[in-house]
């Protein structure tokens, strides 16, 4: 949507002339169009339930690349790779509702309303062509608003999630048992997952215990709602219904990428794996994965793509 660059033209006219001798009245001058924000100053989107979320733009180039962050995460996870990205793009990145800066006035937190929010932010972007990156939880609300925005979407790439399709999701009893414990210490129990399951033996102690404190300090009904709703998103029927390419920048760690299970439900999938790193390369190894995602890029957006 372009109404904020919307130029209005005040052209106020004189109601009649009294007399030949004299001159008609001045039209009023055109009133200038808003400047626009600068680079990285926060806007705001509406949801489609009306929650607020807060967004940044950097870069002028095409397409818009939109940057969606992981769970009980926020968009300044994305800070290390805004810099190269933006000197050749539009970079977007996004707070999810109950996220960041953006409104928590939402009762249910579903991959669906989360998808609602990249959605809106994406209506005010100028650029026809958009490519969604979406670290972790991030990928299915990448699928998500792929539903919602149409085919200004012309790639997914998934960061360290899309790894496995086909299987049946967790049966909610055992499920439940599984976030009994979050229920009872969220702080504790994400920064024992997060320290223990996210990151590989030889990770950098001092950013796991900053990951760890960051994540562990999420609203416990938002992140723990979010679980849920993943568990229970038919991912197998979102993939299918893609028909653009769905890349996945994945790390070994947690489990091999099952890229011919994928494949079989979403042909357009391919995945490249990050040695050495977890499930936050943004941050582990900023430079590697960043080269890795402008190749990327330029697979999905050069001249000789479909």
């Amino acid at each position: 949507m372009t109404l904020s660059r919307a130029l209005v033209l005040a052209l106020a006219l004189s109601a009649g002339i009294a007399g030949c001798s004299e001159k008609p009245e001045s039209a009023a001058p055109a009133r200038e169009a808003a400047p626009s924000p600068a680079d990285g100053a926060p806007r705001i989107a509406n949801s489609a339930d009306g929650v607020h979320i807060e967004y940044r733009v950097y870069g002028r180039g095409d397409p818009a690349v939109v940057l969606v962050h992981c769970w009980s995460c926020d968009s300044n996870y994305w800070r290390q790779q805004i810099p190269q990205l933006s000197s050749r793009y539009t970079v977007v990145t996004v707070d999810l509702a109950g996220h960041g800066a953006s409104g928590r006035n939402r009762t249910q937190w579903t991959i669906e309303g989360f998808g609602d929010d990249v959605a809106a932010v994406v209506r005010q972007i100028r650029n026809r062509d958009v490519v969604l990156v979406g670290h972790g939880m991030g990928g299915p609300v990448a699928l998500e608003a792929v539903r919602r925005i149409g085919d200004r979407v012309i790639g997914i790439i998934g960061v360290d999630t899309f790894k496995t399709a086909g299987l049946p999701p967790v049966p909610p009893a055992d499920l439940e048992k599984q976030l009994a414990a979050f229920r009872t210490d969220f702080i504790g129990n994400t920064r024992r997952y997060v320290s223990q399951s996210l990151f590989p033996p030889n990770a950098d102690p001092a950013l796991v215990r900053k990951t760890a404190d960051d994540l562990s300090l999420a609203p416990p009904e938002i992140a723990i709602a979010s679980i849920a709703a993943l568990n229970a998103m038919d991912l197998d029927g979102l993939l299918s219904q893609m028909r653009i390419p769905i890349v996945a920048i994945n790390s070994e760690h947690g489990g091999r990428t099952d890229e011919e299970r994928i494949r079989a439900i979403a042909p357009g999938f391919r995945a490249v794996v990050l040695q050495g790193t977890g499930h936050f390369p943004m941050l582990e190894d900023p430079e590697r994965f960043t080269a890795v995602l402008l190749e990327q890029l330029g697979e999905l957006t050069g001249p000789n793509r479909d």
